[in-house]
């Protein structure tokens, strides 16, 4: 750990990009499953294979307790799949974005690029009130009631041929108290202080997760944040394809032709509180 040490007192450091084509590996949130990403899918494939992860007490790994440890040696399982001529890309969504972020600190030098999406909030004081409460709803109101919630208000969002796919995979909501708790308990911005790779803070526009963005863009050896207009902490749902082509965006900027020589870039703290905001139809870029 490096707790204490600030982003300009560290040491200079040089980093190299992975070259090949992307492989993008995605990490779900809390009381879904792997099926998130359907609407994703056939669009990131058009840049590179893609990877889908259940976490442990969610999908096909329902039955395992939920542990950040164990999501990360899952993760891992997933990111070693890939190929000599692949380069990865991991993007977690919320408690997906903290499983990710928690690989990324044990494997800082494993990844072309590392995607935040909906977990930009630290876990602390005021910050963790959002966590208590998702633990606090799902205790009190009980999975099948929790489970009407969900199909009335995700049918409510969004166009059928977008959620139903997503809602078939089902909700796990017995992980989700323990889940939050582990996360208030261990994730920091600090953890992202040793990842050597680019690191994405991909928001909603409307999304609390993202109020911490600028403590892990301090974090960070080389990050940016990008804003997605019009939606919330689903942005992935809310804006498909802008989420998607924010993706494949940064995995375009984090990777290098497969046979190319490998990019070497002086990664020194690339972030302060100032940030200039362009515009374009589909994005805010900081």
């Amino acid at each position: 750990m490096h707790a204490g040490r600030r982003a300009s007192e560290r040491s200079p450091r040089v980093a190299v990009t992975p070259s090949g084509r992307p492989r993008f590996v995605l990490v779900h949130g809390s009381r879904l499953s792997s099926t998130q990403w359907r609407p994703q899918v056939p669009l990131l494939e058009r840049a590179g294979p893609v990877a889908l992860v259940d976490l442990p007490g969610h999908g096909s790994r329902s039955k395992e307790p939920f542990t950040l440890d164990r999501a990360a040696e899952v993760i891992a399982e997933a990111v070693a799949e890939a190929s000599s001529d692949e380069a990865v890309v991991l993007v977690g969504h919320s408690l997906g974005g903290y499983a990710a972020m928690t690989y990324a600190a044990r494997h800082p030098k494993s990844l072309a690029g590392l995607v935040l999406a909906g977990s930009s909030a630290t876990p602390v004081g005021a910050g963790a009130a959002v966590y208590r409460w998702v633990a606090r709803v799902t205790d009190r109101l009980g999975e099948q009631r929790m489970t009407r919630i969900n199909n009335r208000v995700l049918r409510r969002l969004y166009r059928p041929e977008l959620i139903e796919p997503v809602i078939a995979g089902g909700y796990w909501f017995a992980p989700t108290p323990a889940a939050w708790r582990e996360v208030m308990e261990r994730c920091r911005p600090s953890m992202l202080w040793a990842v050597e790779c680019p690191v994405l803070l991909l928001n909603g526009r409307f999304d609390q997760f993202r109020v911490g963005v600028r403590d892990y863009l301090r974090a960070c050896i080389d990050g940016r944040a990008e804003t997605i207009p019009r939606a919330g902490h689903f942005s992935n749902l809310d804006r498909p394809e802008a989420f998607a082509a924010a993706v494949m965006r940064f995995a375009d900027e984090v990777t290098t032709p497969s046979g190319s020589e490998t990019r070497v870039t002086d990664r020194r703290p690339q972030r302060s509180l100032s940030h200039e905001l362009v515009h374009d139809d589909s994005i805010d870029r900081y």
